[in-house]
């Protein structure tokens, strides 16, 4: 019995195979991963954050990247579409082309349940070596809750929000998200 050995691929070959494909990938130590679709509560919930951040930093030097724009965490080589970001004052970014990001401040990601307990985990083991973040939101989409991460120095604190009626404060942006915009519009009714 012959194994064949796995042929990975460099950043490079990535991002020149993943800036051709009708579908985005992710890339970690020289291996593509296919991303799943989306379901309709997940996009609309992402919409809402995106929405509610970009009015919020109108006129502000911070810009809101939604899942379109790829990002690289630099320190692990991780390249990733997280599902909201902020970046404030220039983004920088990893070649000419302008469309992989290094330096956001703020990255949230709306949970599924397939990658929950990657985005609580392994993945933002990886976000948390980014000296840029300052703030990362995971949000449910099978009920109201967000978990809000602040850096503070070299601790993250945790900070859980469950009631419609609070806000999260995103100090790195300067601004507020309340919890009834993040699910405006959500049937709670129906299966994620």
């Amino acid at each position: 019995m012959s194994s064949q050995a796995k042929t990975l691929l460099t950043p490079e070959e990535y991002l020149e195979l993943d800036r051709r494909a009708e579908r985005k990938s992710e890339y970690f130590r020289g291996e593509m991963f296919a991303m799943a679709g989306a379901s309709l509560r997940h996009v609309l919930i992402a919409t809402n954050i995106a929405a509610g951040l970009w009015q919020r930093l109108r006129g502000t030097p911070c810009r809101v990247f939604s899942s379109d724009l790829r990002l690289r965490v630099s320190p692990s080589g991780l390249h990733t579409y997280p599902d909201v970001m902020v970046v404030c004052g220039d983004p920088e970014f990893a070649d000419e082309r302008r469309d992989t990001v290094l330096n956001p401040v703020v990255i949230i990601e709306v949970l599924s349940e397939s990658t929950r307990d990657y985005d609580r985990g392994r993945k933002f083991q990886h976000y948390r070596t980014l000296p840029s973040l300052r703030d990362y939101l995971t949000v449910a989409q099978d009920e109201p809750h967000v978990e809000q991460w602040i850096r503070q120095q070299e601790r993250w604190l945790l900070e859980e929000f469950s009631d419609p009626g609070q806000s999260i404060r995103l100090d790195s942006a300067d601004c507020i998200l309340p919890l009834a915009e993040i699910y405006d519009k959500v049937e709670w009714n129906s299966a994620p």
